[in-house]
């Protein structure tokens, strides 16, 4: 008998999550509610004490730093290439334009010294991602901001739960961004967080959340701004309470899962295959993913072709990410090939492999047998 799918990622639910939300659903108050402002005060405990305010996606939370932060048409916000579209499609939406400088080759994170040398008069943020929950080098980015006078909105999507030099990533900085998409470290299904720096950007936020409406007393409302619908409702919020007492439980297993695989890449049979591993941060990254660099010229088949062979074999895999310059819609603002090298041979060999609480060791095994073995039919002579 076969071995089940084994999947890129899946959430863990429990059953008391799953209870509390029949409860929520019983209780006729399921849009944003009293679920919302407790998950919202746990959050603001876990950023030591900053104000947190939760929204429907990790994209919008983005998108409304960037606007409390003023950024506009005829401005520059310097971003990383090597991301999901999300983070510089924000930009665009508020009217600015997006400046993309290459990633380090070893963390895989926007390369800080490049960024430095991109700012001009118009730039007025900086959006770094933690890819795979690798922290940016948090000093070196905010002495950047305060020499230059720029905002920063940390993508953090996928480091809830890591920390920098011992302190959890968000509690301190400027902005910080969560996502809670099923496939990130704890889920609302859906969702995301914003902290911020004090009660007023917070206040200012939950305008923007809910069609920038102020409401007084019993039937007082005015709109002074113009907002969007982006509230997370309590049936999720009460997924995400269920979730955040596992947090650090969660990170536990993903890093002994991370040991499991460099151990077995480590072993010499495998480690001649040229296979590019990530950083060994055992410390400070959540371990979101795990993700290899294919040793692509030398393999007589594409990533594509590995892929195909590792789900044939019962195993999933993925992409994250390709360039977000060379999308058709960057392409339009100047961006070309060539342009970010570092940053398009990544896109082009970066593999992302199963990494998820309920794995087992016996599981990283097999993902790694098999890629072995896919690798080593198909290396060029």
């Amino acid at each position: 008998m076969s071995a089940p799918f084994l999947p890129l990622t899946r959430p863990t639910i429990d059953d008391e999550t799953i209870a509390g939300v029949a409860e929520v659903l019983r209780s006729g108050w399921i849009t944003s509610g009293p679920k919302v402002k407790e998950l919202e005060a746990k959050l603001s405990a876990h950023c030591g004490g900053r104000p947190v305010r939760v929204f429907n996606s990790g994209t919008c939370t983005m998108e409304i730093a960037l606007r409390i932060a003023g950024i506009g048409p005829g401005h520059e916000v310097i971003t990383t290439p090597l991301s999901w579209v999300a983070t510089s499609n924000v930009i665009l939406t508020c009217g600015a334009r997006p400046v993309f400088v290459d990633i380090d080759p070893t963390t895989r994170n926007i390369d800080l010294e490049r960024a430095e040398a991109a700012i001009t008069p118009a730039t007025r943020a900086i959006i770094p991602v933690d890819l795979a929950g690798l922290p940016v080098d948090r000093d070196r980015l905010h002495a950047i901001a305060t020499k230059h006078g720029l905002r920063v909105i940390e993508d953090a999507a996928q480091s809830l739960g890591g920390n920098w030099r011992g302190r959890a990533i968000g509690a301190a900085g400027d902005f910080v961004s969560f996502s809670f998409h099923p496939n990130k470290n704890i889920t609302t299904i859906e969702g995301g967080a914003l902290v911020l720096n004090n009660q007023a950007e917070a206040k200012l936020a939950e305008q923007y959340r809910l069609q920038g409406v102020v409401r007084t007393g019993f039937d007082g409302m005015e709109v002074e701004i113009v907002g969007g619908k982006f509230n997370l409702t309590d049936v999720a919020a009460r997924v995400g309470l269920g979730q955040l007492p596992h947090l650090a439980a969660f990170n536990a297993r993903r890093t002994e899962l991370a040991r499991a695989y460099f151990e077995r890449f480590d072993a010499p049979a495998v480690r001649e295959l040229g296979l590019g591993l990530p950083p060994r941060d055992f410390t400070q990254t959540n371990w979101h993913m795990f993700q290899v660099m294919l040793p692509g010229d030398r393999l007589s088949i594409p990533r594509a072709g590995v892929m195909e062979r590792m789900h044939a074999a019962g195993i999933g895999t993925g992409v994250h990410y390709p360039p977000i310059h060379l999308f058709a819609v960057y392409r339009r603002l100047g961006w070309k090939p060539g342009d970010l090298p570092i940053a398009e041979r990544t896109g082009r060999d970066i593999l992302t492999l199963p990494l998820f609480p309920a794995m087992t060791s016996a599981d990283v095994a097999r993902v790694v047998e098999n890629l072995a073995a896919i690798l080593q039919a198909h290396r060029q002579p």
